[in-house]
């Protein structure tokens, strides 16, 4: 296992489970082998980092927050209980930040350059206020000049699109296993009211998709990413017969026992394929929370797709994280810190831009619709408890005490997103259009 010491390691090389060697055209992380190339070392910008500063403190000023420097200085509008902020290395936090702001924050508490006790109640003042936080005249000479830009091999094309879910859902199913519940759902849950219980609000999503696109008996049924097989467990209970798509063959694998165990694996299909490969003609079509993986270029073909493999008078149940449309225009070129360590090559979509690739691109449109966002917060909620009572088990499996505090950073910040509502995430049926 990598040591602190190795942070600055480039690998040239990866080997997949196939052999082939693929070369590494820019420094890539590997959270699973411990390599965070470049993070041992602050970016030595002094200029960039007094302008980062003051930005910072001007930002903070106004909100409910307590940021302490070393030396007691204490900055923001927050009482007594309101989250702590502790800023341990205030020169490498403002050097990160001013070197890359949406990807040096997250990388700055990585290695511990800020702490807090509260991360996504810390987090949640930040998202409220993130479009304002940086004057926009700034934001569009940061986009320009300073910021980086998404790397050509990240880019959704069939062999980048196999590359990216490798670096994300191959870390390891047993770590998935950790913070997860029962059911394996990676995806928001749907609670029923007054209940706390996850695996039946996953369970409620589960059939909330199934019933958006009209899933019974006797159907056969399209899944596009098929997760640890939750879906298609439930749709084949259903009485369905289910082909489902992955590119992870970790996940493949562990679904396919999951299947086994279930007694459905008659009922369904894994294949290992994109689904710009897939083939035939469904009743019914589903997807949750993979057109997020799609980028921007690629959703006409994907919406294309789920419109040309659905059956006359088929419905498509959709599951879709959104932002607000503005937002998703100014920032759909950005590379953050979430692309360089969680979900390369991912664009979370808007509303209006799933109905503008439907209207263009298909004859579906959205019939009906419900939003889960604030039950996202909640799921979010779940997974990061879990995750931090079983760091010690987490640290069993390999992975370094970077990775603990990048997960953790990554749950945190998506959880505050949704409690802000500056993420949503919406069921959709898409049906075709009326033809009069």
């Amino acid at each position: 296992m990598t040591t602190q010491h190795d942070l600055s390691r480039t690998g040239a090389t990866d080997r997949p489970r196939n052999g082939a060697v693929r070369p590494r055209t820019h420094a890539v992380p590997r959270p699973n082998e411990g390599l965070w190339p470049g993070l041992a070392t602050p970016p030595a910008a002094p200029v960039k980092a007094r302008i980062a500063e003051s930005l910072f403190r001007n930002a903070v000023r106004n909100l409910p927050v307590r940021v302490v420097f070393p030396g007691g200085e204490r900055i923001g509008a927050g009482g007594p209980d309101a989250p702590v902020m502790r800023i341990e290395r205030p020169g490498a936090f403002f050097a990160r930040l001013g070197a890359d702001s949406k990807i040096g924050f997250g990388e700055s508490y990585m290695v511990g350059d800020w702490t807090t006790t509260d991360l996504p109640g810390l987090l949640t003042p930040f998202a409220a206020k993130l479009s304002t936080l940086i004057p926009p005249a700034l934001q569009r000479v940061a986009r320009r000049w300073v910021e980086a830009r998404q790397p050509r091999e990240e880019v959704n094309s069939l062999e980048g699109s196999r590359e990216n879910i490798h670096r994300h859902y191959d870390l390891s199913n047993d770590l998935f296993a950790l913070f997860l519940d029962d059911t394996m759902s990676y995806s928001s849950a749907w609670f029923a009211d007054g209940s706390d219980d996850l695996v039946l609000a996953q369970e409620r999503k589960i059939d909330g998709v199934l019933d958006m696109a009209g899933v019974r008996s006797g159907m056969h049924v399209l899944e596009i990413g098929t997760g640890w097989g939750g879906l298609a467990t439930r749709a084949a209970q259903r009485g369905a017969r289910v082909t489902t798509l992955t590119l992870s063959q970790e996940q493949k694998e562990l679904a396919e026992a999951r299947l086994a165990e279930a007694g459905v694996a008659d009922r369904v299909q894994v294949l290992l394929r994109d689904y710009r490969e897939a083939q035939g003609s469904y009743d019914a079509v589903v997807s949750v929370e993979m057109v997020e993986a799609v980028g921007v270029a690629y959703w006409p073909t994907y919406f294309a797709a789920l419109d040309r493999l659905l059956k006359p008078g088929g419905r498509v149940g959709l599951q879709a994280i959104t932002m607000p449309h503005d937002r998703m225009v100014v920032s759909k070129d950005d590379y953050t810190w979430i692309h360089k360590y969680v979900f390369p090559g991912g664009i979370i979509p808007s509303v209006t831009s799933i109905e503008q690739n439907l209207a263009a691109d298909t004859t579906l449109h959205i019939a009906e619709r419900r939003s889960l966002g604030f039950d996202y917060a909640r799921t979010l909620g779940h997974w990061r408890e879990r995750f931090l009572d079983r760091r010690c088990d987490v640290q069993a499996l390999g992975f370094d005490e970077t990775f603990r505090r990048m997960w953790e950073f990554y749950l945190g910040y998506c959880e505050a997103g949704f409690r802000v509502g500056y993420l949503d995430v919406f069921q959709f049926s898409l049906q075709r259009r009326p033809s009069f």
